[in-house]
């Protein structure tokens, strides 16, 4: 795989640099120059076309359109004074209904990028994460679009490139023009616009929640897919994407997943399992970060989820990882998603 960037001592951003560039050095042996980092914004959105490196997996990727969205963040809250906490006239957000009153919605902005695929054999996270309920007459129950993430603003490090063609994804010519007036130099495309509008419903980031037990971060993120009729009854389905983050200098491995679901028919279901999604990561200085996702059903239009993952240390020590609790709201269906068509 090629390396991302060659990092000069003097670049501002070479802490960040170099912990992507010595991931990829420690594994592979061939190194490219493939662009050059740019100053993060502190302030305002990314514009859509901007190339960017992911501070956290480290791929190339391509911003597609921004999304804003209420994060809750238990560790945010934990550390308020109790005082502070039940402050009514605080307007930074919305309270979260239903599952945890007492946290505190703030407004981040988020970005659908596209992911090279050069780099996905390689990174640690489901790259067929965002993924569509089929027609109600479909044989296929979902599709997946592959190379599609949802990136907070805070884990972006901007570049230009050297490369004639500086991102590989099926999807890049359809959705984008290159623009040599423009900065960055690609614009969005009809193709791009419309499907936005379209799937705009399947799509939206609207509420993340954030919790971290001793070192380890979880970020859930929730996504209604729609409901479909199955014997004579509607049946509502969502995605999450989960990433785990170890915070601290002790590897962690995930051992198994404890879930909690709550649905508003009055059903409260229990899942048991080893590992998630047939893996059990290890979460190491090298590696300290993973990512998937994964789908759940109702048979009622709302509901909410909570529970644990159990990690254990190097040292055999064992604790349970909060899962955030978070809200399972669905939304007036809106006609069917429809998938892009590659460039031919």
């Amino acid at each position: 795989m090629e390396i991302l960037l060659k990092f000069l001592p003097t670049n501002p951003l070479r802490l960040a640099a170099c912990r992507i560039l010595s991931f990829h050095v420690a594994h592979y042996t061939r190194l490219a120059e493939v662009g050059k980092l740019e100053s993060p914004k502190i302030s305002g959105k990314y514009d859509t076309g901007q190339l960017i490196l992911h501070k956290v997996f480290g791929y190339r990727g391509v911003i597609l359109f921004p999304w804003l969205a209420r994060v809750y963040d238990r560790d945010a809250t934990n550390k308020k004074e109790t005082s502070e906490s039940s402050n009514n006239d605080d307007a930074s957000g919305d309270t979260l209904s239903n599952v945890g009153k007492e946290v505190k919605g703030r407004t981040h902005t988020f970005y659908q990028v596209l992911i090279d695929t050069r780099d996905a054999p390689y990174i640690r996270a489901q790259t067929e994460a965002v993924t569509f309920l089929g027609n109600q007459e479909s044989s296929r129950s979902l599709y997946a679009i592959p190379g599609l993430d949802y990136v907070a603003h805070d884990d972006i490090i901007p570049y230009t490139s050297v490369e004639r063609v500086p991102l590989q994804h099926e999807l890049f010519d359809k959705f984008l023009m290159h623009n040599p007036d423009k900065d960055p130099p690609f614009i969005a495309q009809e193709t791009l616009r419309a499907w936005q509008k379209k799937n705009h419903p399947w799509l939206e980031l609207s509420d993340v929640h954030r919790e971290t037990t001793e070192g380890v971060r979880v970020t859930v993120i929730p996504f209604y897919m729609g409901s479909r009729e199955s014997q004579n009854s509607a049946v509502y389905w969502w995605r999450y994407c989960i990433r785990l983050e170890n915070l601290g200098p002790q590897a962690v491995q995930l051992r198994e997943r404890h879930w909690r679901i709550f649905s508003l028919s009055g059903t409260l279901e229990t899942v048991r399992g080893r590992g998630v999604v047939g893996q059990e990561p290890v979460l190491a200085r090298h590696s300290p970060a993973f990512q998937y996702s994964s789908h759940v059903s109702l048979q009622a239009p709302s509901g909410h989820m909570w529970g644990t993952f159990r990690m254990e240390r190097e040292d055999g020590y064992t604790f349970d990882c909060r899962i955030p609790p978070f809200s399972l709201e669905s939304k007036p269906d809106e006609g069917a998603p429809v998938a892009p068509t590659p460039a031919s």
